[in-house]
């Protein structure tokens, strides 16, 4: 996925913003291009798991389909832990297995990293990030 460096700063803030509890929130785009970013409440507020509040689920999905978008990724921060996927994660993408997820991790909080995954059924694969 081509996604520009504005973008993966956007999502960076995000979650500093919002530590010690997890962010998260969804990435519109076209043709394999991240093309915008939306913040979500975590309804979970919580430093472990997250979950996009309903509210804001509903209403960044009609707001992407409306601008003939797609959702391209869905992305989290982890506040302590490696940018990689957690059991949790894992099982909560069983029900969204189209889009990317990007994981933001502040594990070193002066050098966050920013990874994305492919998650389908179970198996998880790392996919690049085209930054420009």
């Amino acid at each position: 996925m081509r996604i520009a460096r504005s973008l993966l700063d956007e999502i960076v803030a995000h979650a500093r913003e919002d530590v010690p509890n997890e962010c998260c929130g969804m990435v519109a785009g076209q043709n394999g291009e991240a093309t915008r970013t939306y913040r979500a409440r975590n309804a979970e507020g919580s430093p472990f798991r997250y979950v996009i509040h309903p509210q804001d689920q509903f209403r960044i999905t009609m707001e992407i389909e409306d601008r003939g978008e797609e959702i391209a990724a869905i992305y989290h921060s982890h506040t302590k832990s490696p940018a990689e996927p957690s059991q949790t994660d894992i099982n909560l993408a069983e029900n969204w297995p189209d889009p990317l997820y990007l994981i933001c991790s502040l594990a070193d909080p002066g050098a966050p990293d920013v990874r994305a995954w492919s998650i389908r059924d179970g198996s998880v694969e790392e996919v690049e990030l085209d930054v420009g």
